[in-house]
């Protein structure tokens, strides 16, 4: 699940008088992601600490001069380097205060971009695509170059990125209403040109995002009818012959296909985050519509929104990404905005991944003193506000702590005493929210050791891992039907009550495992409490039925009520409704109402059921049965607080048992007594449900009366419902 979280402003902004163009050329990094080199569209290029909201240093260049393109800092060096007036190269270090006075050279093409990333070599990107290394560059600046690009070729967007030790130059170009990539590696210098497919009506990419996972290139662009395409090329990709003039197609795969109203975009960007989600500006939130600006993540993966923020004033299209922070330029503002984005699953996508806490809810652990502060001294942290947990533990931190990747490798070889010990370590020293992420690495690395190690099973560890709420079936498949094989059912209970997207094929095989289980080895398993003893309690009322509830009236006359004996179907035993005790053991009957409450789709949940046998049917039916009969007596607690199955569900059941089996169900002889009363009681449902509309539409009738004002000192009025 991707989130964003509360952002801050960075520095202002002065916005040309068109309002077309924020102000800011570019954002790059300089020694790490906390500090940020901001170049603005006329003479200014500032440096910032973001964690600190504060310059540290701004540099100018004369009045009469203009800043080419983004100023980058040069990790080799320690030295900034920029371009001014489209030939002149400027470099200069932290110290130096006049940019003017420092070391410039003057080369005879003007220059596209410089492009300096952390594990490569500054390199100097031409308007003509041809390119140098700063150092080769700077040794001779009169050197003639080569033109890549043609007369009418105009570049659009270039970045620069290190992939398998290789370092390439990714630029876009755009001629005659075709637009093409080229992949420039350096070393050694290859070149290769890729034509992209032509979007309807002609239109060009407004945004391009690259990213190297894999050994394999991912370029996202999005075009200004919202579609947001993906096309993939290999780092060791093939080598054109004949340089740029022979052009490759490059194929693409449509991601997301975003609506943006009956206007098309004019100022968007989409961004690459990670394998899975994509952050995009100036897109009309789906729910809200045109309008309003937004800054939102999708999962590429669900087609789902994760996130969204709306950002005030005016958005220029403009997004950058370091160190899981966003820097947007909106209105007169640069905003950072922090964001997150874990695993990629159909859980987080459906937003039904459960956390044990959110951001906004961590303690606030370092509270400083408003004496120290008033008398200059060190901060210190408050102890009154610091969390109970960590004072208990930082006697232990003396100890060494084992990181989750060192616990991981543990888990391949060690016993499972230890394993237990190295887990319960790990979560006892280390916030919960800081291991949301590592859990299911932890799971799935259990769960590989389980499989192929019949002897290593770690059911505390495993059970512990469940229940941070921060694991769900899609992380870890196969956790579910290793415990059924284990026969650790108070496993199954955790993952059927804490995973929200257990697959209908899981239900119907949990249930299947709970049906043909045996009571007396069900009454050994031990469950969790509050499930067992919402069973005690029902099970422990007195039969009988008193009254009528839920549309059910067990009184002789009523029209609706139909006693079967079982001595008239061939059994010896007479059973009435009252009279019915449960069909299943207490711990049995407890797993089953963890079936109740698993969330499905009926659609899906169909198919499976029929795989039951007819006995697993009958034995479910019988237990529903018995469960609807107690939640209609009156001394059933209805507000009684415990985990337990709601009537709707239980009659939702009823009706898909029956659909998938009815059939088997009416050839089989023992299942006719069932079905009669079964049957009674969903026609008593339905009749209180019809008996229920009609109270509605009354109340309805009653709420859209005018009422009368002059009523006088007397008066009788009459209502008449029915």
């Amino acid at each position: 699940m991707a989130a964003l979280y509360e952002g801050y402003t960075l520095c202002g902004l002065v916005p040309l008088p068109n309002l077309a163009n924020s102000g800011i050329q570019g954002i790059e990094t300089e020694r790490d992601g906390d500090h940020v080199i901001v170049t603005d569209s006329f003479r200014s290029i500032t440096l910032y600490k973001v964690s600190d909201q504060k310059p540290l240093g701004s540099w100018t260049v004369k009045q009469d001069n203009s800043l080419s393109c983004p100023a980058v800092y040069n990790t080799q060096t320690k030295e900034y380097v920029a371009v001014t007036d489209n030939k002149v190269i400027r470099i200069w270090k932290e110290e130096d205060i006049l940019i003017d006075k420092t070391f410039k050279a003057t080369v005879l093409s003007d220059i596209w971009r410089i492009h300096c990333v952390a594990g490569g070599d500054p390199v100097v990107l031409f308007k003509s695509g041809a390119f140098r290394l700063l150092d080769s560059l700077l040794a001779a600046p009169r050197q003639t170059l080569e033109e890549v690009l043609d007369s009418d070729e105009t570049l659009r967007w270039s970045t620069s990125i290190v992939a398998e030790n290789q370092q390439f130059v990714i630029f876009t170009t755009e001629q005659k209403g075709d637009n093409f990539l080229y992949l420039q590696k350096l070393k050694p210098n290859t070149l290769q040109k890729y034509r992209l497919e032509r979007e309807s009506s002609g239109l060009a990419p407004l945004s391009f995002s690259v990213a190297c996972r894999d050994q394999l290139i991912h370029i996202l662009y999005l075009y200004p009818n919202g579609h947001v395409y993906q096309s993939v090329i290999s780092a060791w990709g093939p080598r054109s012959e004949d340089g740029s003039q022979n052009s490759l197609p490059l194929p693409r795969n449509l991601l997301l296909a975003l609506n943006v109203g009956k206007d098309q975009l004019n100022a968007a960007s989409a961004l690459l985050l990670d394998d899975a989600h994509v952050a995009i500006i100036g897109v009309p939130h789906p729910s809200v519509g045109a309008g309003k600006d937004f800054l939102c993540i999708w999962n590429t993966n669900f087609q789902t929104l994760q996130a969204g923020k709306e950002m005030a004033g005016k958005i220029f299209g403009q997004l950058w990404c370091f160190s899981n922070k966003l820097f947007i330029p909106h209105g007169k503002t640069l905003s950072v905005i922090p964001y997150e984005c874990s695993k990629s699953s159909l859980a987080s996508a459906l937003g039904k991944l459960k956390q044990s806490r959110t951001e906004e809810s961590r303690p606030l652990l370092s509270v400083p003193s408003w004496s120290n502060i008033l008398h200059e001294e060190n901060i210190q942290t408050s102890r009154t506000l610091e969390p109970r947990k960590l004072r208990s533990t930082r006697r232990s931190q003396l100890s060494p702590i084992l990181t989750v990747e060192q616990v991981l490798e543990l888990v391949k070889t060690a016993s499972i005493e230890e394993v237990q010990k190295k887990v319960e370590e790990l979560f006892s020293r280390t916030e919960t929210q800081d291991l949301n992420q590592s859990v299911g690495q932890l799971a799935s690395g259990l769960v590989s050791r389980c499989l192929a190690d019949a002897a290593f099973y770690p059911s505390t560890t495993l059970a512990q891992l469940v229940n941070t709420q921060s694991l769900c079936h899609s992380v870890c498949p196969e956790l579910v039907q290793l415990a059924l094989e284990k026969k650790d059912y108070f496993l199954c209970q955790l993952c059927l009550q804490f995973f929200p997207d257990i697959p209908e094929y899981v239900t119907c095989i949990c249930l299947k495992a709970f049906t043909s289980m045996q009571d007396n080895d069900a009454a050994k398993v031990n469950l969790e409490p509050d499930s067992v003893s919402f069973m005690e309690t029902l099970i422990a009322r007195e039969h009988g039925l008193v009254g009528s509830q839920n549309g059910f009236n067990d009184s002789s006359t009523s029209e609706n009520h139909l006693v079967v004996t079982m001595t008239e179907l061939g059994e010896e035993k007479t059973a009435t409704p009252s009279e019915q005790s449960c069909p299943v053991g207490l711990k049995k009957a407890v797993l089953l109402n963890e079936i109740l409450q698993t969330a499905y789709s009926d659609d899906l949940l169909l198919p499976h059921l029929k795989d039951l046998s007819s006995q697993h049917v009958i034995l479910f039916l019988r237990y529903l049965h018995f469960l609807y009969l107690k939640y209609n007596q009156d001394t059933f607690p209805h507000s009684h607080g415990y985990r337990s199955p709601s009537v709707e569900q239980i009659m939702d059941w009823v009706c898909l048992l029956l659909d998938a089996h009815f059939t088997v169900l009416v050839m089989t002889s023992e299942a006719k007594g069932l079905l009669l009363n079964l049957h009674t009681y969903i026609r008593s449902q339905v009749k209180l449900f019809s008996e229920l509309g009609k109270v509605e539409g009354s109340l309805q009738e009653l709420q859209q009366m005018k009422i009368k004002q002059d009523v006088g000192q007397y008066s009788i009025e009459v209502i008449e419902l029915f």
